[in-house]
């Protein structure tokens, strides 16, 4: 595929990467590691089936009721579609164990991987159409987010939720089969859709932001597709997300889309924390034994951008020490194991 950077704005170009990415031209070093991904995905989407917010979210699930379409963690029944996109993007980010990808600092497969799923069960679609369908969509979320820039992240926006919606609904209107201007509208509807906030960082809802970004990508393409008609550049004209949420509007985002990938460079996880405690906690480990009770004083150097997302001082609970530099140092001082899902839990951090 030519570089559609050099012609179009990010709308027009992602939504005809999104239709006309051919399959078959998707380097197979590259779906390999979507495969990974989606192995990482179910894994700890199926740990997380019992963690309080999974509880909640299939509780509305179970209230609201609906059309079987697709599945949802932990349910017997079929729920819709879009109702199993919230479902799945909440319970798999639920344990903070999920891939992220440096590039933008998001989670991209949290909120990707549930919005394709439940469309292509939705639809029928074959597993090849699935796996194609996922990748574009991520690759998308990181491509929206390296386009947002870091002002937007930094702001206090959590990109997971804001650029994975887009990737969200790029990757369920491909599965939709949808054309490039529905697809440049669903762009535009998610542009007055996607949402989420790192004020939620260490609560249940930081799981959810992930949750709604798969659910909004459904929604926005499943109203498409029934003819809801947008303002197709809300993505980037003036008033539109990118302005309004602190986007840099880089277009060198764009540079290279079809032919560069840039999902096969995301990270899969040995810790289940934040992404930005895991340098912190393997130069500690570089140590070797160390005695607890010889140690007066740990210090922390880190990029000055991670003290917004994991510097929780004083966590009172174990979704708290999940982003806290103080307090997964000192576990694994004391030889609680940051791997192990049971280490964070309200007891030990208090």
């Amino acid at each position: 595929m030519k570089d559609r950077s050099q012609q179009q704005g990010i709308t027009q170009a992602l939504a005809a990467f999104a239709v006309q990415q051919d399959a078959q031209d998707i380097p197979q070093e590259v779906m390999a590691v979507m495969r990974l991904s989606l192995l990482d995905w179910i894994v700890v989407g199926c740990a997380g089936r019992d963690e309080p917010v999974a509880a909640s979210v299939r509780a509305l699930a179970r209230d609201e009721g609906g059309a079987a379409q697709a599945h949802a963690l932990g349910m017997a029944q079929r729920v819709p579609a879009r109702m199993a996109a919230l479902v799945n993007g909440t319970v798999s980010h639920a344990l903070d164990y999920d891939d992220t990808h440096f590039a933008h600092i998001g989670h991209p497969s949290v909120a990707v991987v549930p919005a394709a799923l439940a469309m292509a069960e939705r639809i029928g679609a074959s597993g090849p159409e699935f796996q194609a369908a996922a990748l574009i969509g991520c690759e998308a979320s990181v491509r929206v987010g390296l386009w947002l820039g870091r002002g937007h992240y930094q702001a206090g926006f959590h990109q997971t939720a804001t650029a994975g919606a887009f990737g969200a609904g790029l990757a369920a209107g491909r599965l939709l089969r949808l054309d490039p201007a529905q697809m440049a509208d669903v762009l535009g509807l998610l542009a007055t859709r996607a949402s989420g906030l790192k004020s939620q960082f260490g609560s249940m809802a930081k799981p959810f932001n992930a949750g709604i970004a798969a659910a909004n990508g459904v929604e926005a393409a499943l109203l498409v597709h029934y003819g809801l008609q947008p303002r197709r550049d809300a993505l980037e004209v003036a008033q539109g997300f990118g302005v309004t949420h602190h986007g840099a509007a880089d277009h060198a985002a764009l540079d290279g889309l079809g032919t560069d990938w840039h999902f096969d460079r995301v990270s899969h996880k040995f810790h289940a924390c934040c992404h930005g405690l895991h340098a912190a906690l393997e130069a500690l480990k570089s140590l070797g034994a160390v005695r607890p009770d010889a140690v007066a004083r740990i210090r922390v150097s880190t990029h000055p951008r991670w003290l917004s997302v994991c510097n929780i001082t004083s966590p009172t609970t174990g979704l708290q020490s999940k982003f806290s530099y103080a307090q997964v140092m000192a576990m694994h001082l004391l030889g609680h194991d940051t791997a192990r899902l049971d280490s964070y839990t309200d007891a030990l951090c208090a």
